[in-house]
């Protein structure tokens, strides 16, 4: 009668034994593809702590201290290196300048990108040609190109003033004038980021299905306008989404075009926040203060990308 009773636990126990080794095995390659996936993400992790995670700890740590670059002791000040930012003229105008920078190129980059888009893609011959005359900005040494705009933006012997002389317009000295350094400015980041934006439409347009115009068509969208308007637009959402956060980006990372044609200048009119930084960091030595100009920007930059990406997000339709 005991063995009778014991039947079920030694079938349950047996039934343990003969599920251990497969439980055993699922347990083994569960751990080896774990392995296996953090060698194989480890180097491009370590590598992400090292290049970006520590130099902006770093900067979040100076920014709290009174360092000056070559200084060889520091001072713990806390958070008043933020509050002589906030409270410095220089400061909110390279901020208001930055923003208004952004708001120009931006929407220009995207609108004249995706004019430019639709006119190559609707040509039938030279498309190669175009895209790569467009595209060349977009590659060039900013540096180089900038010089090149300072010699044609010159107020006397510049090739602008010069045709706009011949012309019998008013002539203007464009970046020494508070009123168009910044416009000024912004028509060269669009300059630069047109060629970007192009390409990036061109491959968006290539990939919608021709069926869909056919039947737009078939619902009565004779007009291209009602083509772009119900199927070209709508499509594109994804890549006007990704075009609009990394131009915005680079937007706000303009240094170069300042450095070289204005210095900020005249006045604080055309100061970035980027150019605030390297100023205060390096020609002033106030590294203390220059970091907390970083972490302000970081943080208006992580701000706004993620409201971007948020916002947009609920209007783009993912084929």
């Amino acid at each position: 009668m005991g063995d009778v009773m014991s039947l079920p636990d030694r079938k349950h126990e047996a039934r343990q034994r003969g599920a251990s080794p497969a439980s055993a095995n699922s347990r083994s390659t569960k751990l080896a593809d774990m392995l296996a996936a953090w060698t194989l993400a480890g180097p491009a992790l370590a590598l992400l702590i090292v290049l970006f995670f520590l130099p902006v700890l770093a900067v979040f740590v100076i920014a709290l201290t009174d360092w000056q670059f070559g200084a060889s002791t520091l001072s713990f000040v806390g958070l008043e290196n933020f509050e002589e930012v906030f409270a410095d003229p220089g400061f909110r105008a390279s901020l208001f300048n930055t923003v208004a920078y952004v708001a120009i190129v931006v929407p220009g980059t995207i609108i004249l990108g995706l004019a430019v888009a639709l006119l190559i893609e609707s040509g039938k011959s030279f498309r190669a040609f175009y895209r790569a005359i467009h595209f060349l900005p977009y590659m060039a040494t900013l540096t180089a190109m900038a010089i090149a705009w300072e010699a044609l933006l010159h107020p006397t012997i510049g090739l602008v003033n010069q045709t706009l002389t011949g012309l019998g317009l008013p002539t203007a000295n464009w970046l020494r004038d508070e009123s168009t350094v910044l416009p000024v400015l912004a028509a060269i980041g669009i300059w630069q980021n047109l060629g970007f934006a192009m390409v990036l439409f061109l491959a968006g347009l290539k990939s919608i299905p021709q069926d869909l115009y056919h039947a737009a068509e078939v619902d009565g969208a004779d007009l291209w306008l009602d083509r772009l308007r119900t199927v070209t637009l709508p499509m594109l959402g994804p890549v006007f989404m990704f075009v609009f956060i990394v131009v915005a980006l680079k937007a706000f990372e303009t240094f170069d075009t300042v450095q070289v044609l204005t210095q900020g200048g005249p006045g604080h009119a055309s100061e970035m926040l980027l150019f605030t930084l390297y100023r205060e960091s390096f020609q002033y030595l106030r590294t203390g203060y220059g970091a907390s100009v970083a972490v302000v920007f970081l943080i208006i930059v992580v701000a706004l990308t993620l409201i971007q990406a948020r916002v947009m997000d609920r209007r783009v339709h993912y084929q």
